[in-house]
């Protein structure tokens, strides 16, 4: 498992600051106050993003030198914290790295005798081209058709997540996500579709703004001219 695997993403309402394992809230003082905020944050729920220190550093050095040699100057205030925000963005943005989808979805798994067509449409899908490491953005729509299984539905956006939160490109994105479920759920079939506008398109090179690509990937019963119309018809 890669050093991404280090992110903790654990539930904190209200708060996206970065804090590391060994430091706590003085909760006596402020019993419902975050020691870096004025907003009052349930006791019982609560968010701490954790990024891996060396990780941070090393990014952060590399990318206070791509600001200088662009003509920036890092040392000026609006740029002072920016290597490090930089750093912890990506370490956000890439955390598909450090999960395991097939982990995701056995954990979520029932046996149910329901066997016509799952959709689950219209997923948002953020990810970051390979490439140029721009962002791509758009939408996923994800169907199977059980076989004696399902699985919770919300374990599919997470598994979109889990490939799109990687340095990619959308056609392998789209397999991916087929391929996961296909080898998980042994189902009757499966279809992914993904609509999405790549900035590295958009804001340059040929620079067309009003472009989308459109990938789709699928297997089994979905290879069938009829179940593959009905999905097609189904995500319009």
């Amino acid at each position: 498992m890669s050093e991404h695997s280090n992110l903790d993403f654990r539930a904190v309402s209200g708060d996206r600051h970065s804090r590391p394992h060994s430091m706590s809230t003085n909760h006596h003082a402020h019993p419902h106050l975050d020691e870096d905020e004025d907003v009052p944050t349930p006791t019982r729920y609560r968010r701490i993003d954790h990024y891996a220190v060396d990780t941070t550093e090393a990014i952060a050095a590399n990318v206070k030198s791509i600001l200088t040699h662009i003509g920036e100057d890092p040392e000026r205030e609006g740029l002072l914290k920016t290597p490090e925000r930089v750093a912890k963005a990506h370490q956000f943005l890439t955390q598909g790295y450090g999960l395991d989808p097939k982990e995701i979805l056995t954990k979520a798994l029932f046996k149910e005798d329901y066997d016509e067509m799952i959709l689950v449409k219209d997923i948002e899908v953020y990810s970051l081209c390979e490439h140029h490491m721009v962002p791509f953005f758009g939408k996923a729509h994800v169907a199977y058709i059980p076989d004696g299984q399902i699985v919770g539905l919300s374990k599919i956006p997470r598994v979109v997540d889990v490939f799109a939160r990687r340095l990619q490109v959308q056609e392998r994105l789209t397999m991916q996500i087929r391929d996961a479920l296909t080898d998980v759920l042994k189902p009757k079939g499966v279809a992914v579709v993904i609509e999405a506008t790549h900035m590295c398109m958009v804001m340059r090179g040929v620079q067309k703004q009003h472009s989308s690509t459109t990938t789709s990937a699928v297997s089994g019963a979905f290879q069938e001219e009829r179940t593959r119309a009905e999905f097609m018809r189904l995500i319009g």
